[in-house]
């Protein structure tokens, strides 16, 4: 019997499309392409070509390009056409590495087998490429004190042979996510272009030995002739924060110069234009305590005179995703709006900003066409995983032209609609909601209320890790809800609810979700909440707060504000909008969920996983103690080797089955019954 993709063990091995590259010639795509390993127990990416016809025109179906046993990622192109990607794959012209690192390869234009064109002791991370030159410059991590590769080996040697793994931090940040900083840091190193023959791996140059923690996450690009690399540049400000500057590096003489810097403000994702006259960043302030909340808009350098500018003045909306257009009279770029995620394009000569997709897609991966006719993109929405589509690059409110796509295009089990209310402040509040196919007046279906993370982001694009399909596939409605901090519906949105989270966004949340129920096709009695992260964080204020919901799931959540501050990963970031807990407690006092665990009565599932650097452990643990102790119905799902996120194969269907299981007892009174292997 065939299965269908919403069942579990089918969902895991789809097909996940990742990222888009364009050839310089206009000609071929490139996209890695994840599916579940041969053991089932993790997923392996793969490089893929897709044609930039569609099938209408005579495109071909995609090919797979490479079959490494590690896995390939991070593809660009060299100017002749050349694949560059990386992989942990053992060179087979080297002798055998006991764990082989991250490394550089080529796959020539003209067919053949690739090859390691450069490799490190710490890995290859991520790289770019002179657009005419074809210079490539990289990331590696490197131990301090190493001037050289063979340094840099035999200090690793000494390390490891000493049974040394202990890091000494002399500044933040430490961790990321779920990884340790240090005791290695990133360098950026440049090679020659690598050519499409037999020659060996490139020498690598170090152009910045003396960066330590400034090229943390570091964001670069080349001009076309390689002869200036530009970065971000983390520059400590005190008190354990930085902001991020824009450096400019000469490679040939490895000398640096701050291109930009401000007070206060971040300044990001360099991007140089085709004619290396101009550079694109974003502007970002991670907002003020007493002041406005965070906000980021696209700007422009102009390397000759100097001068900078805004690139959409007045425009509200946080833009990433930015592409220069072939003749650098343009910028495209994506941005949150309305529950979408548009194409927008600005003509920097005339000052003006289209958006030229219309429809509900979320966009991503811009690549401009030599031509200046089109823009190859991956296009999501709730509805559809990301696939590759072609936009006319000079449309207003335009449609996507699909292509033949290497990932997976399932049906979905139901129906994607659109609902919105007023908040109580006036504020518009609108949320997409899935429904089951059989959803009616004559059989409501029960609903899942789920709540966004970061906060500041929008719920407008598909998640393989939170899909609404797998639970609408079971007869659950899922409400999505863009509330206070959400992106997409201007700088009022976060306002509403900076330093403010739990009362705001509760209040916005409570109401979209009596808009849902109102529905003849929606079953009030029969509601539960779900979230993740800051969804999390809701999720615990809404226990304590409401007795509404038949049951909630609290994933990866914030639960005691105070020792949250000092245990995430960078808190001073966290720190411009909260403060810190003895010398401004206000904020801490009004948010914090932990201070309302005698009100809760719904009964909780609590899951995290233990190397979650972002909301760490003793978050979880504290809630699923403190729900113990005022006799709530709770468990708890703990995963030891899992992050912020839940991503290997098994462990994501576990989550998934204990979390039906909890629902179906809770919401429909069944017998509990846990998941087989657990």
């Amino acid at each position: 019997m065939v299965r269908s993709w919403y069942e579990l063990p089918e969902y895991v091995r789809l097909r996940r499309v990742n990222g888009l590259r364009l050839s310089p010639d206009g000609t071929r795509l490139v996209a890695p392409v994840s599916g579940i390993a041969h053991d089932a127990k993790s997923f392996r990416s793969a490089l893929w070509e897709i044609d930039v016809l569609p099938e209408a025109e005579g495109g071909d179906a995609p090919r797979r390009l490479t079959r490494g046993a590690k896995g390939e990622g991070g593809a660009d192109f060299l100017p002749d056409g050349s694949v560059l990607f990386t992989t942990g794959r053992p060179d087979p012209d080297t002798k055998p590495e006991e764990k082989p690192k991250s490394a550089l390869w080529l796959l020539p234009a003209t067919g053949g087998e690739a090859r390691r064109v450069a490799a490190r002791p710490g890995g290859v991370g991520s790289f770019t490429v002179a657009r005419d030159s074809g210079l490539v410059a990289f990331t590696s991590d490197t131990l301090p004190g190493s001037g050289d590769e063979e340094q840099d080996t035999e200090a690793r040697k000494a390390r490891e042979e000493a049974g040394v793994s202990a890091i000494l931090h002399e500044s933040l940040p430490i961790r990321h996510w779920d990884s340790d900083i240090g005791p290695d840091h990133p360098r950026l190193f440049v090679i020659e272009p690598p050519a499409d023959d037999e020659t060996g791996p490139a020498e690598a140059r170090d152009l910045t030995s003396d960066a330590g923690k400034a090229l943390l996450n570091a964001e670069v690009s080349l001009t076309p002739d390689g002869s200036v690399l530009i970065t971000t540049w983390n520059t400590p400000t005190g008190g354990g924060g930085h902001r991020c500057d824009l450096v400019a590096i000469d490679v040939a003489t490895a000398e640096r110069t701050v291109l930009l810097s401000e007070e206060d403000t971040d300044l990001e994702s360099p991007l140089v234009s085709p004619d290396g006259r101009l550079v694109a960043y974003t502007r970002g302030s991670e907002g003020h305590y007493d002041g406005e909340p965070r906000e980021y808009q696209l700007w422009v350098l102009n390397r000759e005179t100097g001068e900078t500018s805004p690139v959409h003045p007045g425009l509200e909306l946080w833009q990433r995703g930015t592409a220069w257009s072939a003749d650098s009279r343009s910028l495209f770029f994506v941005a949150d709006e309305n529950g979408r995620r548009p194409v927008f394009r600005a003509d920097l000569a005339e000052g003006a900003v289209t958006r030229i997709t219309g429809d509900h897609g979320a966009y991503s991966e811009l690549n401009p066409s030599p031509d200046g006719r089109y823009v190859y993109a991956l296009r999501d929405a709730w509805d559809a995983p990301p696939a590759p589509v072609r936009l006319d690059a000079d449309a207003t409110d335009g449609a996507p032209v699909h292509l033949r796509t290497p990932g997976s295009e399932p049906t979905m089990p139901g129906t994607l609609t659109e609902i919105e209310t007023t908040a109580d402040d006036g504020a518009r509040i609108r949320s997409w909601l899935v429904l089951p196919e059989e959803a009616s007046a004559e059989a409501p279906a029960p609903l899942v209320l789920w709540v966004h993370g970061g906060p500041y982001m929008s719920f407008n694009g598909w998640s393989w890790r939170w899909n609404p399909w797998i639970l609408a596939a079971r007869g659950y409605a899922v409400l999505l809800p863009d509330p206070a901090l959400s992106t997409g519906y201007g700088q009022d949105m976060l306002r509403r609810a900076w330093g403010r989270w739990g009362p705001r966004v509760f209040a916005d949340i409570m109401a979209i979700t009596d808009a849902a129920e109102a529905r003849d096709d929606i079953d009030a009695e029969r509601t539960a909440m779900m979230g993740g992260s800051f969804g999390g964080y809701m999720a615990n204020w809404i226990a304590g707060h409401t007795d509404r919901f038949k049951a909630i799931v609290s994933h990866a959540s914030l639960w005691g504000l105070d020792a949250f501050n000092g245990a995430t990963d960078y808190p001073p970031v966290w720190e411009r909008e909260f403060g810190t807990p003895l010398e401004q407690p206000e904020r801490y006092l009004l948010n914090s969920p932990h201070l309302h665990a005698d009100k809760i009565v719904t009964p909780m599932l609590v899951i995290h996983g233990d190397k979650d650097y972002r909301v760490p452990i003793n978050e979880g643990l504290r809630l699923w103690r403190d729900l113990l102790l005022h006799g709530v119905d709770a468990k708890f799902l703990y995963f030891p080797d899992e992050n912020h996120w839940i991503l290997t194969p098994g462990n994501a269907q576990i989550w998934y089955e204990t979390v039906f299981a909890f629902l179906e007892h809770h919401v429909h009174g069944k017998e509990w019954t846990k998941p087989e292997l657990l």
